[in-house]
């Protein structure tokens, strides 16, 4: 399909230093296609039926079960959503992916991860790296359940750092094969995969090969044992061992020395989708404490009637509507630069690479925000539960469990806090978004006093400007962190973390006001008085993260005379000029979802 060249084409990270318009440029859960609603009601059908009532199984390490539901998964084509139509797939579009993504993950994150490594970073390498006969011959048995795929990066020594790895490929003599050796290891999905995806180096190369490496055990392929984890129990996760593996030259992904860049771009996929993939678990995690709440009577009293407990419900739900809306809104900016790019006439996996690559930066924020998200919530849910949330017999301790995986895959949240803020760096350095310039205009604005302080007549005015000022917040402390430390600010990782931490806060602020402007406006059957709580709730929460975080780089950075000027301007910019009633804004949503039993928002 090709893109609407009427519309504005965002640009990743460009939210920071420009006013997006909610009614052009916005994509909101509202705005699903009736194919897209009926997807969604699909997979949540699948999920309610086949995994949810036996979820037992999960938990008692059943991976054959794993891997019988991501069987059944492939037969209603599940696994092959975002795969193209001519290599067996459905060909939907990027935010369908995310919808899919979204609901199959919700009950379990055994089946989350199997889902995730299977239709991320081990088909995606294939169908946006590989040649055509590469496609042809592994894609559609990966699309449809036959054979399944497993991404083997990490070592014992390369974590983080993956460009290290010690796995080595030696050419033969006839130059037909590459012999692999070396070891891997937390490799979802190893006891069943079909494939590997491996990167090793060839000889010295700076950076390392990937290759398609079929799953033959006569083949100097070993598996360790399934290792004991805290949580995804039924996740198979073995380390693989590799002695003069014999893989055929055609089995290269890319070229020689791609596989860093390989394992990057797949990684930009895993984490966008690792966010979306555990909003509606959040979904889960909020009805089940809602209906305990609602039937646990204390005192004479449903336990839901406590400010307490509707403080919890609040805060749960708020959270939960901006990983809706970040990560919609995230999703829709990427299928709109994949269209954009097919009508300039790339070819599908150019506008595809091209299309996630851009939006590196949104990737990394959703993966981090909705990773916490995720872990906060089940914690509260724990709590609500009180110590029935404690049991294994209730759904709140396993959610617990599975989700504190969500801030280690993909990149810990820490080492995707400082790409995001690096990225954007990297960005401005090169040209394609004139950061230094919006810089020097906050800068400007801070000495001239010129912060804004009052309001339109829109009934988001105040809301509209405290977003700005999160924005310029930002801008303004970047350009003081690279004016003392410059080229040497990345070495600085308390600072980037701090600054990544605002980042994050405004672009998920920004994205949940636009999501409740846009519904509002439109006069949308959905929208009700609670998402403009949710909005105003959300938003005074991330102001005060803000404020904390200004703060301590301000004392971090700033010289003695110029502690005072930027502490008042962020006590300024962070300043309401009505302030909201917050108890009351908590009351409201919490009384709504209880009313409810269940989140409807």
């Amino acid at each position: 399909m090709i893109t609407d060249t009427t519309k504005e084409i965002v640009k990743g990270g460009g939210f920071i230093i420009h006013k997006a318009d909610s009614n052009s440029t916005i994509f909101t859960p509202e705005d699903f296609s009736e194919e897209q609603i009926m997807m969604r009601d699909s997979v949540k059908e699948f999920i309610d039926r086949e995994v949810w009532p036996h979820k037992e199984r999960f938990e008692n390490k059943d991976y054959e079960f794993t891997k019988e539901i991501m069987e059944k998964a492939g037969e209603l084509g599940f696994l092959g959503v975002s795969v193209p139509e001519e290599y067996g797939g459905l060909g939907m579009d990027f935010v369908s992916t995310m919808l899919v993504c979204d609901y199959i993950s919700s009950a379990t994150g055994s089946l989350s991860t199997a889902y995730g490594a299977h239709t991320g970073i081990a088909i995606l390498p294939i169908t946006l790296y590989g040649t055509e006969e590469q496609k042809q011959k592994y894609i559609p048995n990966l699309a449809s359940g036959k054979w399944f795929g497993s991404y083997c990066l990490t070592e014992p020594g390369a974590g983080s750092d993956a460009n290290s790895g010690k796995t080595k490929a030696v050419l033969s003599e006839d130059k037909k094969h590459y012999f692999i050796s070396g070891q891997k290891m937390w490799i979802s999905n190893a006891g069943f995969a079909s494939i590997f995806i491996v990167f090793a180096r060839i000889e010295n190369d700076k950076n390392i090969t990937g290759f398609i490496v079929p799953a033959d055990y006569d083949n100097g392929i070993v598996l360790g044992d399934e290792e004991k984890k805290l949580g995804i129990h039924a996740s198979s996760t073995r380390q693989v061992f590799f002695t003069n593996t014999k893989v055929p030259v055609e089995n290269m992904l890319a070229g020689r020395g791609e596989g860093f860049k390989i394992a990057m771009n797949a990684l930009n996929a895993g984490r966008i989708k690792l966010g979306v993939a555990v909003v509606d678990s959040q979904r889960r995690i909020i009805n089940g404490s809602v209906k305990y709440a609602n039937e646990r009577v204390q005192f004479k009293t449903p336990i839901s009637q406590f400010g307490a407990i509707k403080e919890k419900i609040a805060k749960m739900s708020a959270n939960l509507y901006a990983c809706e809306s970040g990560c919609y809104r995230a999703a829709s900016d990427i299928k709109d630069h994949i269209e954009f790019l097919r009508g300039q006439g790339k070819s599908h996996q150019e506008s595809e690479l091209k299309g996630l690559e851009e939006f590196a930066i949104e990737c990394s924020m959703v993966k981090v925000f909705c990773s916490e998200s995720m872990q906060n919530s089940a914690d509260e849910g724990i709590q609500i539960f009180g110590g029935m949330g404690f049991s294994a017999e209730t759904p709140m301790e396993a959610a617990w469990r599975d989700s504190r995986i969500g801030r280690i895959y993909e990149g810990t949240n820490e080492i995707n806090r400082m790409v995001s803020v690096g990225m954007l760096l990297k960005k401005a350095a090169k040209g394609h978004l004139d950061i230094m310039n919006s810089v020097m205009q906050v800068v400007e604005k801070v000495k001239l006093n010129n912060i804004e302080k009052s309001l339109s007549d829109s009934p988001f005015a105040q809301e509209e400007m405290l977003v700005q000022n999160l924005k310029d917040i930002f801008l303004l402390l970047t350009g003081a962190a690279f004016q003392k430390y410059g080229s040497d600010l990345e070495k600085n990782q308390m600072i980037l973390l701090g600054l990544s931490d605002i980042l994050i806060e405004s672009y998920f602020t920004e994205s949940t006001l636009l999501r409740t402007i846009k519904n509002h406006d439109r006069d949308d059957k959905n929208y009700t008085e609670t998402h403009k709580d949710m909005t105003q709730l959300f938003l005074f929460n991330s102001i005060e993260k803000v404020r904390n975080k200004a703060k301590e780089i301000i004392l971090s950075i700033s010289d003695d005379k110029d502690k005072v000027g930027l502490l008042k301007s962020i006590d300024l910019m962070t300043r309401y000029i009505n302030y909201p009633n917050i108890v009351e804004l908590k009351n409201k949503i919490a009384d709504t979802v209880i009313e409810e039993n269940e989140y409807k928002l």
